[in-house]
C-alpha cells in the first residue's frame, strides 16, 4: 500500500485518459455514483461518491476481442475502513469478467491486478464494484493490455528460457591440456529438475502395467485417498495404512516423491463416518491421535503436506474446534515432521475467478491469518492450487492470480489439475501446463489422473490397456518439449569452448574427441544460480 501510486503499466495500454491527467474525459458514472476529478501532490485521480450501491463507480467503454488475453492494473483507494473494491468487464453478451480484486485501505494507494480472456468480441464497460457501498472508491493509473496468442506463448517460451533452463559451459582439453576444437559433446537427461508428476491409488498395486507407464514419466506423486483419514481409520482406534504403504513403496523404490495428502479436511462431507458425532473434547482428542499417527508414520518420507485441506471453502474442525483449529494443527504437523512443508490446498484461485472464497486476494488473507495465530509465525507454509477446472480455461486470470500470489514468497504447487471432459480437455491441458510451468512462482506440477477399472475421476491420460489417450500425448510432448525434444549435442569451438541453453536436471554428458574418435561420459547437474561449468579431458 503505497502513498502515491505508480505509473500505469504498458501507459495504460488501450485505456484512456488512464491516470485521469485530463479530468474525467473518457470516463462516465456507472450506476448512481457521482464522478469528482481530485489532484493531491500533482496526481490526479477520479472519486466515485455518494454510492448506494455496489456497482455504484466509475467505467469506461472498451471495445475487447475475443483473440485476444488482456492484462489489467490499476490503484485503488477508499476513505472509510478497509474494503474489497474489484474490477468488472460487462461484455455485451451480458456477461460479467471478474478481471481482479483487491483489498483496498484508506490513506494508500493498492494495486489491483488482474487478467482475463473474452468469450466473444464487443464493446464492453470497465467499471469497478464494493459491498461496502458508504465508501468512496478511488482510482488512478488504470492499464488494459491486449495481446496475441503469438505474444503470449512468445512470453512463455522466454520465462521457460529464464527460470527453467541456464547455460551450460563446457571447456575440453586433450590428454596434454591443450584446447580441443570440434569436439562433440552431447547430453542426455537422465532426470529434470522441476517436479512434474500425476496422482495414483490402490489400482497401481500390483499392476505391473500401470506401474510401467508411471514410472518413467513421472518425478512425483500424490495419493488420491488412500491416505485420508476417512481411508486409513473406518473404525475409531483401528488405523489401516496398508494401501498407502504399498504406494510409499512403489513410490521410493522408483525415485519418486510423494506429497502427503491429506492430515485433516476440512469439509463435513468427507469426514470418518463416527466423527461427526463427537463431542468436542473427543474430536480434539480423535484429531489429535490422527495428526500424531499420519504425520508420524509418514515422517521424512513425504515432501509436503496437506495439513487442513480446503480450509478457505469449509470450516468443519473450526466450527468444533475454535478458529484457531486449522493453526493448532498446523504448528502440530511441524513439531512432528519440522523438515517439510505444510500446504494449504484449495480450488477456484486459479480456476474461476466468480468463486468469492478463494480469490488471491482471500488465499493471501488466509496466510496472513495463520500466520498471525499464536505460535504460528515459524510455520514453513507453501501454496497448494487444485486445478479442477471445470469451465473453459482462461490463461490470463490463471497468470494474474499467480502473480498476486507470489508476493507470498511461499512455494506454489499445482497439487491436483484436471480439466472436465469435453471436445477441447486436451487443448486445455496444454493451455494451462504451459501457463503454469513457465510461471516462475510454480514449484511443482501434480495432475488428479489416477486410473481405475471404472475410469478416472474426471480426466483419464490412459485408456484400460495404458495406451496414451490425447490428454496423455500431451503431457508426452510437453514432458519432451521441456527437456528438449532430443539429446542435446553440439561442437566446441576453436578454444575448444561449448555453451548451451540447458533444462535444469540430471544429465549423462559424452565427449567424443575428433582426432581419436574415443568418447568419455561424465555426470553433470544443471541448476539455477550456479556456474553450470565442466573441463573434459577428452
Amino acid at each position: 500500500c503505497l502513498a502515491k501510486p505508480k505509473d500505469a503499466q504498458y501507459r495504460g495500454g488501450i485505456i484512456a485518459n488512464p491516470g485521469f491527467d485530463h479530468g474525467l474525459k473518457g470516463w462516465v458514472n456507472f450506476g448512481g455514483a457521482k464522478l469528482e476529478a481530485r489532484f493531491h501532490s500533482d496526481n490526479g485521480y477520479a472519486a466515485a461518491v455518494s454510492r448506494r450501491r455496489s456497482y455504484d463507480s466509475i467505467a469506461q467503454t472498451i471495445y475487447l476481442h475475443k483473440e485476444k488475453r488482456y492484462t489489467f492494473s490499476a490503484w485503488v483507494q477508499v476513505d472509510g475502513e478497509k474494503a474489497t473494491v474489484r474490477a468488472i468487464f460487462k461484455t455485451a453478451d451480458g456477461q460479467y469478467l471478474r478481471a481482479g480484486e483487491v483489498g483496498a485501505s484508506s490513506g494508500c494507494w493498492s494495486m489491483l491486478k488482474g487478467g482475463f480472456s473474452p468469450r466473444s468480441s464487443g464493446c464492453s464497460q470497465l467499471y469497478f464494484e464494493s459491498l461496502n457501498n458508504r465508501t468512496e472508491i478511488w482510482v488512478d493509473n488504470v492499464s488494459l493490455q491486449p495481446f496475441t496468442e503469438e505474444e503470449w506463448r512468445s512470453h512463455q517460451s522466454q520465462s521457460i528460457e529464464k527460470v527453467r533452463k541456464s547455460k551450460a559451459k563446457f571447456h575440453v582439453v586433450d590428454s596434454e591440456g591443450k584446447e580441443l576444437p570440434g569436439a562433440k559433446v552431447m547430453l542426455q537427461q537422465k532426470r529434470p529438475n522441476f517436479p512434474f508428476g500425476a496422482a495414483i491409488n490402490k489400482n497401481l498395486i500390483g499392476n505391473m502395467a500401470y506401474q510401467n507407464w508411471f514410472a518413467p514419466r513421472f518425478t512425483v506423486t500424490v495419493f488420491e485417498n488412500e491416505m485420508k483419514w476417512y481411508s486409513t481409520e473406518h473404525q475409531r482406534g483401528t488405523a489401516d495404512y496398508s494401501q498407502a504403504d504399498a504406494l510409499m513403496h512403489f513410490a521410493k523404490s522408483h525415485n519418486i516423491a510423494v506429497r502427503g495428502h491429506n492430515v485433516f479436511w476440512d469439509d463435513p462431507k468427507y469426514q470418518p463416518p463416527w466423527v461427526d458425532s463427537l463431542s468436542p473434547p473427543d474430536l480434539s482428542q480423535a484429531a489429535d491421535n490422527r495428526i500424531n499417527s499420519v504425520v508420524g508414520r509418514y515422517k521424512g518420507q513425504v515432501i509436503g503436506w496437506d495439513v487442513v485441506n480446503e480450509n478457505l471453502h469449509f470450516s468443519f474442525y473450526e466450527s468444533k474446534l475454535g478458529p484457531d483449529a486449522s493453526s493448532k494443527f498446523y504448528n502440530k504437523a511441524q513439531t512432528l515432521d519440522p523438515g517439510t512443508y505444510l500446504f494449504l490446498n484449495d480450488y477456484n484461485t486459479l480456476e474461476d475467478s466468480r468463486d468469492p472464497d478463494s480469490t488471491p486476494e482471500k488465499y493471501l488473507a488466509k496466510i496472513n491469518q495463520m500466520k498471525a495465530s499464536p505460535g504460528s509465525a515459524g510455520l514453513k507454509l507453501a501454496i497448494g492450487l487444485e486445478g479442477h477446472f471445470s469451465t473453459s480455461v482462461d490463461t490470463a486470470y490463471i497468470r494474474s492470480a499467480l502473480d498476486k500470489l507470489a508476493q507470498a514468497k511461499l512455494p506454489i504447487w499445482i497439487t491436483e489439475l484436471d480439466l472436465q471432459s469435453g471436445p477441447n480437455q486436451a487443448s486445455d491441458l496444454e493451455q494451462v501446463l504451459r501457463e503454469v510451468y513457465a510461471h516462475p512462482a510454480v514449484n511443482g506440477i501434480v495432475m488428479w489422473v489416477g486410473w481405475s477399472p471404472q475410469g478416472c475421476n474426471r480426466m483419464c491420460l490412459t485408456d484400460g490397456n495404458f495406451k496414451n489417450l490425447a490428454t496423455g500425448d500431451v503431457v508426452d510432448k510437453l514432458l519432451r518439449e521441456w527437456k528438449g525434444a532430443v539429446d542435446l549435442e553440439g561442437t566446441t569451438d576453436a578454444n575448444g569452448r561449448l555453451e548451451m541453453s540447458v533444462a535444469h536436471g540430471e544429465y549423462e554428458v559424452t565427449v567424443l574427441n575428433p582426432l581419436t574418435n574415443v568418447s568419455s561420459a561424465h555426470p553433470m547437474t544443471v541448476t539455477a544460480g550456479t556456474p553450470n561449468t565442466m573441463k573434459v579431458s577428452a
